[in-house]
């Protein structure tokens, strides 16, 4: 098991279909690097949810899984489930976050995703983001479009803790889902965590990586 550093960390970018996606796929990994450098600045774009309670939701949950970070979140209004039909609003969308900002490290959906809205904004991020490291993120759902993750960010008990406690905490418009719970979030980051001789990880894809290894 080889680990590389990421080196510089001062700008992320996390994006999102919906409203939680963010919190499920990278949530233990948005708390781990905040924790870490304090003032860091968060970018995060959901695509779904705008003028809701979810939209409230996100706010709040966001702001616990960005910890002392420069968060600056923006939720759309495009409807869930429709991405195609409205791909120009979610690239101009994905476009004017592209100009707001240059990160070190993108949070995004993966390319592989069953559902529509997902996958559609993974292959929108590199049309704006050409230069910049992207991890794919996972969520688990009834698809069953689970792979074989290449990068893992290992978590501590008590991030994977804090990450399933602040789920439940923060999206009770999900609490009735029968895939929204404990058991599914701790077992699928205890997997991965296996795999990467971890106690618990979250798992990502990389389409794309460019290496410095003699800078």
């Amino acid at each position: 098991m080889i680990g590389l550093g990421a080196g510089r960390l001062e700008r992320i970018v996390a994006v999102g279909a919906h409203c939680d996606d963010i919190a499920i796929g990278a949530g233990g990994t948005l708390l781990t690097l905040c924790h870490a450098r304090p003032g860091v600045r968060v970018d995060a774009l959901v695509l779904s949810g705008g003028g809701s309670e979810r939209e409230q939701e996100e706010q709040a949950a966001l702001a616990a899984f960005c910890p002392g970070a420069d968060l600056r979140l923006t939720v759309h209004k495009l409807p869930d489930g429709r991405l195609p039909a409205h791909w120009e609003e979610a690239k101009a969308a994905v476009e004017e976050l592209r100009l707001r900002t240059d990160p070190d490290l993108i949070l995004a959906p993966r390319t592989e995703d069953a559902h529509q809205d997902h996958r559609g904004l993974a292959q929108l991020i590199p049309t704006a983001f050409r230069d910049h490291l992207v991890l794919g993120y996972e969520i688990v759902k009834w698809d069953g479009d689970l792979g074989r993750p290449s990068a893992y960010q290992p978590l501590s008990p008590d991030t994977a803790e804090q990450k399933v406690r602040l789920l439940q905490e923060h999206y009770p418009s999900q609490r009735h889902r029968p895939w929204y719970d404990r058991e599914a979030f701790l077992g699928l980051a205890r997997i991965r965590g296996i795999e990467c001789q971890a106690r618990y990880a979250e798992a990502f894809t990389v389409t794309k990586l460019t290496l410095n290894l003699g800078g």
